[in-house]
């Protein structure tokens, strides 16, 4: 079976990670700021705060810009789950926003509809997130901009995202936004195994996510409430988390790190090949858009059916049954059982609800070669002139 995504581990990597195996420091040692000033160096941001994976990332980062319970945090209804669970960690309240039907990102039109509606009614929400799909920037000067008429703070879910750009610039120099999280899941453009990066501008908030990561403890005597009692000691400030990323973890992101930018070419030109090859079926497979000034990462590469949900299933199932390990990116959130004992109800969000209906993703990483890649091609041309 041809994966959807893998991961790709050079012997670069193994060293990298035997190294800090045979080092003093398994934990919390020398390579994790390391990793944290390479990947703020690389996005072009003053801070970056590793966390045990981009879940726990959200979760401080919300906890950071002071969302609790009575406040209201927005963001699409596709992506991952942990988007809008990050909200609910913190006690506070969850809406999404519809998608645009071309980007499959958050609609700016549905957000600033849907805050005006909301002023009116006096619940404005605290935060939005939106999410960078498949490695896609949202349109962040416009959301930006309605930030500042509406008073929101934004929190980019970049987990599909690093090593793509928007305007020209990294994804992940926060100028039109707050904090921006990363992903170093397997799948995502690199690697720490498991893990997770919020980066930002801002001081304070640098200072707030390393404390909330890390138990809410302080060793930083201009932290503390009196002077310390000696070289040993600490003090808790507030409840925080074991949120932490490893020095194993971290030496293989640096490692990984190293090779981003011919990991996202490689990711581009496998995008443009399907585009290319892929192109004649435009009567039956919707190609995802490119616009000039998105960089897409290219984490994912999703495809929608232009006859619907009903050829979606045997078309999936015939492309896994030869070889092909295509995959759904997402159900929508708010179709969970759990969103739906919140209040959630399908129609809420149709523009989501149609894209799930008739979406799904091809192969596409890095150490696909071109041999994997055409049989792909191949296989998905056949399966479409059989099934549709």
């Amino acid at each position: 079976m041809i994966p959807y995504g893998r991961q790709d581990i050079t012997q670069d990597d193994i060293d990298a990670v035997v190294r800090t195996l045979q080092s003093d420091f398994l934990t919390q040692g020398p390579a994790v700021p390391r990793f944290e000033q390479a990947v703020s160096d690389y996005c072009g941001a003053k801070h970056a705060v590793a966390a045990s994976n981009a879940t726990a990332a959200l979760h401080i980062s919300c906890l950071a810009l002071g969302l609790g319970k009575g406040d209201l945090l927005w963001t699409s209804p596709i992506t991952f789950v942990a988007s809008a669970n990050c909200a609910l960690y913190c006690g506070a309240d969850v809406d999404f926003v519809d998608i645009d039907p071309g980007t499959y990102n958050l609609c700016v039109k549905a957000l600033e509809a849907k805050l005006i509606q909301a002023e009116k009614e006096g619940r404005l929400p605290k935060i939005v997130v939106p999410v960078h799909l498949c490695g896609r920037s949202c349109d962040m000067q416009s959301i930006h901009a309605l930030s500042q008429r509406f008073g929101f703070k934004i929190v980019e879910d970049a987990s599909h995202a690093i090593g793509g750009t928007y305007n020209g610039q990294p994804v992940g120099n926060c100028r039109y936004s707050d904090i921006t999280v990363f992903s170093f899941h397997p799948v995502k453009i690199i690697t720490t195994a498991e893990g997770g990066m919020a980066v930002t501008q801002d001081d304070a908030l640098a200072a707030r996510l390393s404390l909330l990561r890390s138990h809410g403890i302080t060793r930083d005597p201009q932290a503390m409430t009196h002077a310390p009692d000696g070289p040993w000691y600490y003090q808790q400030l507030e409840l925080g988390f074991n949120y932490r990323l490893t020095d194993v973890q971290a030496a293989l992101g640096i490692s990984q790190l190293s090779r981003i930018d011919s990991y996202v070419a490689r990711r581009r030109e496998i995008a443009a090949t399907y585009r290319e090859t892929l192109a004649d079926l435009d009567t039956v497979l919707n190609l995802p858009a490119v616009d000039s000034d998105t960089g897409s990462s290219w984490h994912l590469f999703v495809v929608t059916l232009e006859q619907g949900p009903e050829k979606r299933r045997p078309l999936f199932e015939h492309l896994r049954a030869n070889g092909i390990g295509v995959q759904v990116h997402y159900i929508p959130v708010h179709l969970q059982p759990y969103y739906q004992k919140l209040g959630f109800r399908e129609g809420m969000y149709p523009n989501a609800e149609d894209y799930y209906s008739r979406a799904f993703s091809l192969p596409l990483y890095p150490s696909m070669g071109e041999v994997k890649l055409r049989h792909c091609i191949e296989t998905i041309r056949q399966s479409v002139e059989q099934i549709c």
